[in-house]
């Protein structure tokens, strides 16, 4: 194995390590059970009995001393790991505790009952929500009972300690779970955001470069036809090719920055020149008062997008734009008379294919999400029954912010405006 492999393979070994002791160094309160380790010096009591031999039954205490601190140390280790504090084996062990703390405390009384407020610690460590109501109420009253056989009223404090040992170690865990979930909470959605914004960018570049592409290969194309009998109307041409492209170099920088909002009457005045020299007769009507900013910006992209398709796909002679305004919504209709929908080869779809082709490329789609998003709608199909031509249909709500423009013209007016 080469050392680039070797040196690869340490890498992607040592990074869930590396993960692992971050998210311990940033979670508050105990990070893992070496901290409850030092609880077990309340043992000390019953250590020093069976030192000096005042413990009757050396043995049976010996070795009751020996499980409990065993099964102690098990449970708060698997505690700080949630698949292992669910499983089979924690709960055995918490169950051994029990008989242990229950038969050494019931036997000796005495230092001996300081192993109950120990059992409620590590019962803390592993129980949440209802489980410490089921567990701690019973516990307390039956910690009180075998407290008091030994040691009258001290059995209160007894089971005082081991309720609260129980609940605050409880608390302290769930409260650092919960900040470390907090934790992983923001960063998802911190990834969330970034991807939103990638998402943007790139249908943003996709519209953008899609339309600026169509119509420069459009009036390239004229450019080439007039250049052998009309060379003023050739340069006419190629002055707008150049106009485009530094149009496009704004708009790619705007993009990049978000701060791009494309003007529904821009876009008109582009679409009517696009469709003009791919040789396509433009008609467009608007009626009704002029949308808020935000909506005319959606419509701008659908009117880029529908007519960036018919230029590239549809083979039509002829395309409608209708823009009609109303107090709630306001609707815009593109329609071609060119060949429709039909089915073609894969290859056939690219940037945003929509019309003259049987898919729905990336640009209308990414268009539906956006329309939905701000409560609107977006279809497309055929534009007649015999499946002749290609209509797009976009539906948005009048937004709230409408551009305060005089009100003169806000009744209903029509015009037609062939070019």
């Amino acid at each position: 194995m080469s050392d680039g492999a070797t040196k690869t393979r340490r890498e992607r070994v040592g990074t869930p390590r590396r993960e692992s002791r971050t998210r311990r160094r940033l979670r508050p309160g105990p990070s893992s059970g070496f901290a409850m380790l030092p609880w077990l010096l309340l043992g000390l009591g019953s250590f020093s009995n069976l030192a000096q031999g005042e413990t009757p039954n050396p043995w049976f205490g010996a070795i009751g001393l020996l499980v409990f601190n065993s099964l102690y140390i098990n449970v708060v280790f698997r505690a700080f790991h949630p698949s292992a504090r669910h499983s089979r084996g924690t709960w055995f062990a918490l169950a051994g505790m029990a008989l242990t703390t229950f038969g050494l405390g019931g036997a000796y009384g005495g230092s001996w009952l300081l192993f109950f407020p120990l059992f409620g610690l590590a019962c803390g460590t592993v129980l949440r929500g209802r489980y410490l109501a089921l567990v701690g109420a019973p516990l307390a009253i039956v910690v009180a009972v075998v407290a008091a056989v030994h040691d009258g009223w001290g059995a209160v404090t007894i089971a005082y300690g081991t309720v609260i040992s129980m609940l605050v170690t409880a608390a302290i865990l769930a409260l650092s779970e919960t900040v470390v979930e907090l934790r992983s909470t923001r960063q998802e959605l911190a990834r969330a955001a970034v991807e939103e914004e990638r998402l943007r960018f790139s249908r943003d570049l996709h519209d953008l470069l899609g339309h600026t592409l169509s119509v420069i290969v459009v009036k390239s194309e004229a450019a080439r036809r007039l250049a052998p009998r009309d060379m003023d109307a050739a340069l006419e041409q190629i002055t707008d090719i150049e106009s485009v492209g530094r149009q496009a170099l704004t708009e790619i920088r705007e993009a990049v920055t978000g701060y791009r909002d494309a003007s529904l009457a821009t876009e008109l005045d582009r679409a009517r020149s696009a469709l003009t020299a791919a040789g396509i007769e433009p008609v467009v009507r608007q009626s009704g008062p002029p949308p808020g900013p935000r909506t005319e910006a959606l419509l701008g992209w659908v009117v880029r997008e529908a007519v960036t398709n018919a230029v590239r796909h549809s083979g039509a002679t002829r395309c409608e734009i209708t823009v009609d305004g109303a107090p709630e919504r306001v609707r815009l209709v593109i329609a071609d008379d060119g060949r429709g929908v039909r089915s073609g080869p894969a290859d056939d779809v690219d940037a945003g294919t929509g019309s003259g082709t049987g898919y729905r490329g990336t640009g209308l789609t990414g268009l539906t999400e956006r329309l939905a998003v701000a409560g609107g709608s977006l279809e497309a199909g055929p534009a007649g029954s015999a499946g002749r031509g290609f209509r797009v249909t976009a539906v948005l709500p009048v937004d709230p912010t409408a551009d305060a423009r005089p009100t003169a013209t806000a009744s209903p007016t029509e015009s037609e405006r062939p070019a």
